[in-house]
């Protein structure tokens, strides 16, 4: 099995390595770039929640049904749960009856087909994709929150639910989970091939991320001016993860 050994790099260190070109594509989506300049208006941002409700909603079902699973166990932190915080601020959004006005788009029923089919086939991957959705949720996510907050004029505790986590109010507590996340992650009992797998999903959950967020380019193009939105589109950020080395190389314990 694959160890945290000079010989086999932690996992931790692997998955976020091994996906930060993944990362800085995410980072440089049109919804993404706008989001991170406080230039989102409610109508994209309550369609990306919704699309996000649907992700959630699968990802976190499949992980319940797989915690007594020996990778998923381990990584399993209801804690975390995303679902009933989109619940919350798709309410704000949308009004009471939210259920009724939402619809996955087509790379957002892409992106549950995927959670469900390697629930079946093979539910270690998991593990992937709740890697890239809890740890930005953790990280950047946390700054996107005032972002949205400033650029909406939101009322006190309201349509920021998804970004907040109980139990971990500060950037202190965020970083101290993380923390335990990483150490939950490099204590999986996987061997070099499942690593990989797990490196390549998510990528893949990146990928489907990005698709998504493609989506609802032209909805942001509405809501900014033309200038604004000839800016974006030729910005390039660098990801927070862009400038690490060059991904470790697996190599069998």
């Amino acid at each position: 099995m694959c160890a945290p050994t000079s010989m086999c790099p932690p996992l931790a260190l692997c998955l976020r390595e091994g996906t930060q070109q993944s990362h800085s594509l995410a980072e440089n989506t049109v919804l993404m770039k706008c989001l991170r300049n406080g230039l989102i208006s409610a109508e994209p941002l309550r369609q990306w929640m919704a699309s996000l409700y649907f992700v959630y909603s699968a990802l976190e079902l499949e992980m319940y049904n797989h915690a007594d699973h020996p990778v998923i166990g381990r990584i399993y932190f209801p804690r975390l749960e995303r679902t009933l915080q989109l619940e919350n601020d798709l309410a704000f959004y949308y009004g009471d009856n939210w259920r009724r006005q939402i619809q996955p788009s087509r790379k957002t029923i892409r992106y549950v087909m995927r959670l469900h089919a390697i629930a079946n086939d093979q539910p270690a991957l998991l593990a992937a994709h709740a890697y890239v959705r809890y740890m930005g949720d953790l990280s950047g996510g946390q700054g996107l929150r005032a972002k949205i907050r400033s650029a909406l004029k939101l009322p006190e505790g309201l349509g920021t639910a998804f970004y907040e986590f109980e139990g971990l109010p500060t950037a202190e507590t965020r970083r101290a989970f993380k923390g335990v996340y990483r150490d939950a992650l490099n204590q999986l009992p996987v061997d070099t091939q499942l690593a990989t797998q797990l490196i390549e999903e998510a990528n893949l959950a990146f990928k489907l991320n990005c698709d998504v967020m493609h989506e609802l380019a032209s909805q942001v193009k509405a809501t900014v001016s033309e200038a604004t939105w000839e800016l974006i589109t030729h910005e390039n950020l660098p990801g927070s993860t862009a400038h690490l080395p060059p991904p470790i190389e697996l190599v069998s314990a």
